[in-house]
């Protein structure tokens, strides 16, 4: 089994409708069914949703000193909104995963493999 990272991408100034309290209902019910799926799989290991990229803090090293600025840490058009980590075989059954979710959210989700710890 590898260890990947689905991040979940979206946009501040993304142009979408608004959802109605139902597509709302509908789509938490989606996520939940993904997830429960993930969870009966034993794959998924830990999922997140984050604050808005503008309530982010940067900690930064200055001059052997600590320096923490208002956040987010790149200027972009699209951040991470949230993640799931989790187990599965192979890339392709990683995507399998994060093509369920994009369907569900339609939002992008980058898929990207946890690097193997060195030996020691």
């Amino acid at each position: 089994m590898a260890r990947y990272l689905l991040s979940v991408h979206t946009g501040k100034h993304e142009a979408r409708e608004p959802m109605t309290a139902e597509e709302m209902r509908r789509g938490f019910e989606l996520v939940d069914a993904i997830e429960s799926e993930m969870k009966a799989s034993d794959a998924l290991v830990f999922s997140g949703r984050l604050q808005e990229a503008d309530a982010a803090r940067v900690v930064r090293p200055a001059k052997r000193r600590v320096r923490t600025t208002d956040g987010p840490y790149a200027e972009t058009k699209e951040f991470l909104g949230g993640f799931y980590i989790i187990d599965a075989p192979d890339l392709d059954a990683a995507l399998g995963w994060a093509s369920k979710v994009t369907l569900a959210i339609n939002t992008p989700i980058e898929v990207r493999a946890f690097a193997e710890e060195p030996q020691r």
